[in-house]
């Protein structure tokens, strides 16, 4: 009772001297946010889009700018071999309890698989060590933070130019710096591999390198094999790290080894690369966040204590990985007949998106148009760079109501049998009356002396 009575009597006293002395004491009642400070943080240009598009009264209004795979109607598509893989999965009546730290055994192993091929030396010797992620984006940040915290060379990562935006926000918020090399050519709207040869050449050795595996993000332009195999030379002669981004194994070509193409070369030159992969889009588990992250090491108790470090990664971050997602995944690839079926549906969907960039080029030259559409059907994948400028970009939502980024991406998934001519009119009104078109141009360096080198905001 007395301390009681004493703490209030302190109380008291300096409430009293607080009328007097205000700099001394804060009432309870605060004069300000903490957050006062806070600037407002720059949207998200495809959500923003979205919006826009849901805001526009045109019926015929195309939303091509979400990266998601929609049907020949324009309906979110959920995969028949996803539907049956939930009915086994139903019918084991299985529990809802933690999965450990690295996720789902029967699910990274599956992943580790069909990343590398069931004959992979670097599987069959116990090099890799691959954790569950949150889709690719998640597995993307715990590869960011591994490298971030432990990687021994140079803290900078070096990205295509140009690359998914989320990418830059990834390695930034780790910890790591941003730079570029050439890789998109706006003039032949392709591969741009001297620039980008001479570009890796010159990249301070013991540094981090970005690649997407396939489908290029937002360009839908790959290197071919054999300059997969030149640009794997490079890197090795210049001891960097490559880390591939694959998000569209299989959804690329409607082939999973042939997409995963450049992941083996690197791991069969002898890289010790690091790999993101998410099922978003080849299965169509878009909301079930679903991805691994593959690191492969010099030998097997080097992954391991990797692997610890891994998990102290986890463990601050979300603890552990979904459940229902890594279930579907693992139970699809580890059952041959629901694995084939879900192959020959993969096919089907990127079949479909090569259909439409076919029509959309014939509907072109329907149109009168006179220029060369074949980078539409040169380049693969769910997006595509069409060439429209920011200009015209601009003119086709206003006039016509189709969205799509300012530089001219378009996800072709959101193109049907029933709306692919009137993008072909559209495009063609708003490009008819222009000769050169410009197309995100490389603004960086001739060639990246480390003096000289382009550096990423």
């Amino acid at each position: 009772m007395a301390v009681r009575n004493r703490t209030g009597f302190l109380v008291c006293r300096v409430l009293k001297y607080n009328t007097v002395k205000t700099t001394i004491y804060v009432s309870p009642t605060r004069a300000s946010s903490w957050w006062n400070y806070v600037l407002m943080g720059a949207p998200d240009p495809i959500l923003g889009i979205n919006d826009e598009f849901k805001l526009d009264t045109n019926p015929n209004k195309m939303n091509l700018g979400a990266g998601c795979y929609r049907d020949n109607f324009g309906r979110p598509y959920v995969l028949p071999s996803v539907r049956k893989a939930e009915d086994i999965i139903r019918e084991r009546n299985l529990d809802k309890e933690y999965l450990s730290i690295t996720g789902l055994s029967e699910f990274t192993e599956a992943s580790a698989l069909l990343a590398f091929g069931d004959d992979s030396e670097v599987l069959k010797s116990k090099k890799n060590v691959t954790v569950q992620g949150i889709s690719g984006t998640g597995s993307l940040c715990v590869g960011a933070h591994l490298f971030g915290r432990l990687f021994p060379g140079s803290k900078d990562i070096w990205l295509p130019n140009p690359t998914w935006g989320n990418h830059r926000l990834i390695f930034k918020y780790a910890g790591l710096e941003l730079d570029q090399y050439r890789y998109y050519d706006p003039n032949t709207r392709g591969f741009d591999a001297e620039g980008a040869y001479e570009d890796i050449s010159h990249i301070p050795k013991n540094s981090i390198i970005l690649f997407h595996a396939c489908a290029h993000n937002p360009t839908g332009v790959d290197p071919n094999p054999q300059q997969w195999k030149m640009i794997s030379e490079i890197v090795k002669a210049r001891n960097l790290l490559p880390f591939f981004d694959m998000a569209y194994q299989g959804f690329a070509s409607g082939d999973i080894d042939k997409d995963a193409a450049a992941v083996r070369i690197f791991a069969e030159d002898g890289h010790l690369l690091a790999l993101a992969q998410s099922y978003s889009k080849n299965m169509g588990l878009y909301g079930e966040r679903v991805g691994a992250f593959t690191l492969i090491c010099e030998f097997e108790e080097e992954a391991k204590r990797v692997e610890s470090q891994l998990k102290v990664i986890v463990r601050a971050m979300y603890t552990t990985p979904p459940l229902s997602g890594p279930r579907i995944v693992a139970t699809i690839l580890n059952t041959p007949k629901l694995k084939s079926q879900w192959l020959r549906e993969l096919k089907g969907m990127a079949n479909r998106i090569i259909f439409m960039r076919q029509q959309l080029v014939k509907n072109l030259e329907e149109e009168g148009s006179t220029r060369n559409w074949q980078h539409i059907t040169d380049q693969i994948g769910m997006f595509c760079y069409t060439g429209l400028t920011t200009e015209q970009v601009n003119r086709i939502k206003k006039e016509f109501g189709i969205y799509l980024t300012n530089d001219g991406r378009i996800s072709v998934a959101g193109i049907t049998t029933k709306n692919n001519h009137y993008l072909a009119h559209a495009i063609h009104e708003v490009t008819k009356h222009d000769t050169v078109p410009t197309v995100s141009p490389y603004t960086g360096p001739k060639h990246s002396d480390t003096s000289k080198r382009v550096h990423v905001p």
